[in-house]
Protein backbone atom coordinates (compact mmCIF):
# COMPACT_ATOMS: atom_id res chain seq x y z
CA UNK A 1 0.00 0.00 0.00
CA UNK A 2 1.31 3.44 -0.97
CA UNK A 3 1.51 6.38 1.43
CA UNK A 4 -1.32 8.20 -0.38
CA UNK A 5 -3.56 5.15 0.08
CA UNK A 6 -2.72 4.99 3.80
CA UNK A 7 -3.52 8.69 4.16
CA UNK A 8 -6.83 8.42 2.28
CA UNK A 9 -7.91 5.39 4.29
CA UNK A 10 -6.77 7.07 7.53
CA UNK A 11 -9.02 10.05 6.80
CA UNK A 12 -11.94 7.70 6.12
CA UNK A 13 -11.32 5.83 9.38
CA UNK A 14 -11.20 9.06 11.38
CA UNK A 15 -14.31 10.42 9.69
CA UNK A 16 -16.14 7.13 10.30
CA UNK A 17 -15.20 7.21 13.98
CA UNK A 18 -16.37 10.82 14.30
CA UNK A 19 -19.67 9.88 12.65
CA UNK A 20 -20.20 6.96 15.06
CA UNK A 21 -19.27 9.13 18.06
CA UNK A 22 -21.60 11.92 16.93
CA UNK A 23 -24.44 9.43 16.45
CA UNK A 24 -23.96 7.35 19.61
CA UNK A 25 -22.20 9.72 22.03
CA UNK A 26 -19.71 8.72 24.73
CA UNK A 27 -20.25 6.28 27.58
CA UNK A 28 -21.30 3.06 25.83
CA UNK A 29 -19.50 -0.28 25.82
CA UNK A 30 -16.57 -0.84 23.48
CA UNK A 31 -18.50 -3.64 21.76
CA UNK A 32 -21.27 -1.19 20.80
CA UNK A 33 -18.80 1.14 19.11
CA UNK A 34 -17.20 -1.81 17.35
CA UNK A 35 -20.51 -2.92 15.84
CA UNK A 36 -21.47 0.63 14.86
CA UNK A 37 -18.08 1.28 13.31
CA UNK A 38 -18.24 -1.96 11.32
CA UNK A 39 -21.64 -0.87 9.98
CA UNK A 40 -20.28 2.59 9.14
CA UNK A 41 -17.37 1.00 7.24
CA UNK A 42 -19.83 -1.22 5.38
CA UNK A 43 -22.00 1.78 4.45
CA UNK A 44 -18.91 3.56 3.10
CA UNK A 45 -17.64 0.52 1.19
CA UNK A 46 -14.56 0.16 3.39
CA UNK A 47 -13.31 -3.41 3.68
CA UNK A 48 -12.91 -4.32 7.36
CA UNK A 49 -12.97 -7.37 9.63
CA UNK A 50 -13.55 -7.39 13.36
CA UNK A 51 -12.17 -9.65 16.08
CA UNK A 52 -9.32 -10.81 13.85
CA UNK A 53 -7.24 -13.56 15.43
CA UNK A 54 -3.52 -12.93 15.70
CA UNK A 55 -1.41 -15.94 16.73
CA UNK A 56 1.55 -15.60 19.08
CA UNK A 57 4.92 -16.72 17.74
CA UNK A 58 8.05 -17.10 19.84
CA UNK A 59 11.38 -17.81 18.13
CA UNK A 60 9.55 -19.11 15.09
CA UNK A 61 7.22 -21.36 17.06
CA UNK A 62 3.50 -20.76 17.18
CA UNK A 63 2.26 -20.89 20.76
CA UNK A 64 -1.24 -21.68 21.95
CA UNK A 65 -2.25 -18.07 22.43
CA UNK A 66 -4.39 -15.89 20.20
CA UNK A 67 -4.70 -12.16 20.43
CA UNK A 68 -7.73 -10.42 18.94
CA UNK A 69 -7.47 -7.26 16.90
CA UNK A 70 -10.67 -5.24 17.30
CA UNK A 71 -10.83 -4.16 13.65
CA UNK A 72 -8.50 -4.70 10.70
CA UNK A 73 -9.18 -2.28 7.84
CA UNK A 74 -8.27 -3.30 4.29
CA UNK A 75 -5.92 -6.00 5.63
CA UNK A 76 -3.50 -3.19 6.54
CA UNK A 77 -4.60 -0.87 9.35
CA UNK A 78 -5.26 -2.00 12.93
CA UNK A 79 -7.98 -0.17 14.83
CA UNK A 80 -8.11 -0.78 18.58
CA UNK A 81 -11.18 0.58 20.33
CA UNK A 82 -11.60 1.64 23.94
CA UNK A 83 -14.36 3.17 25.98
CA UNK A 84 -12.33 4.09 29.03
CA UNK A 85 -12.42 6.80 31.66
CA UNK A 86 -8.64 7.14 31.39
CA UNK A 87 -6.24 5.91 28.75
CA UNK A 88 -3.41 4.00 30.35
CA UNK A 89 0.01 3.19 28.81
CA UNK A 90 -0.80 -0.53 28.47
CA UNK A 91 -3.41 0.32 25.78
CA UNK A 92 -0.70 1.95 23.67
CA UNK A 93 1.67 -0.95 24.35
CA UNK A 94 -1.05 -3.39 23.24
CA UNK A 95 -1.48 -1.66 19.88
CA UNK A 96 2.28 -1.35 19.34
CA UNK A 97 2.65 -5.08 20.07
CA UNK A 98 -0.16 -5.93 17.63
CA UNK A 99 1.53 -3.86 14.93
CA UNK A 100 4.83 -5.70 15.48
CA UNK A 101 3.28 -9.17 15.74
CA UNK A 102 1.22 -8.69 12.58
CA UNK A 103 3.88 -6.79 10.59
CA UNK A 104 1.44 -3.95 9.94
CA UNK A 105 2.61 -0.38 9.49
CA UNK A 106 -0.27 1.69 10.82
CA UNK A 107 -2.65 1.52 13.75
CA UNK A 108 -5.15 3.70 15.57
CA UNK A 109 -6.09 3.67 19.23
CA UNK A 110 -9.52 5.22 19.66
CA UNK A 111 -11.21 6.04 22.95
CA UNK A 112 -14.91 6.74 22.41
CA UNK A 113 -15.47 7.78 26.04
CA UNK A 114 -14.52 11.43 25.46
CA UNK A 115 -16.64 14.54 24.81
CA UNK A 116 -14.71 15.32 21.58
CA UNK A 117 -13.45 12.32 19.62
CA UNK A 118 -10.31 14.01 18.27
CA UNK A 119 -9.08 13.99 21.90
CA UNK A 120 -9.45 10.20 21.98
CA UNK A 121 -7.77 9.42 18.65
CA UNK A 122 -4.08 8.35 18.49
CA UNK A 123 -2.10 7.22 15.47
CA UNK A 124 0.83 4.77 15.67
CA UNK A 125 3.34 3.89 12.97
CA UNK A 126 5.40 0.71 13.04
CA UNK A 127 8.75 1.37 11.38
CA UNK A 128 9.27 -2.16 10.12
Amino acid sequence: MQIEEYNKLSREILDSCITVHREMGPGLLESVYELCLMKEFELRGIKAQNQVELPLFYKGHELQKLFRIDILVDEEIIVELKSAENMIPVYEAQLISYLKLSNKKLGFLINFNVPLLKNGFKRFVNNL
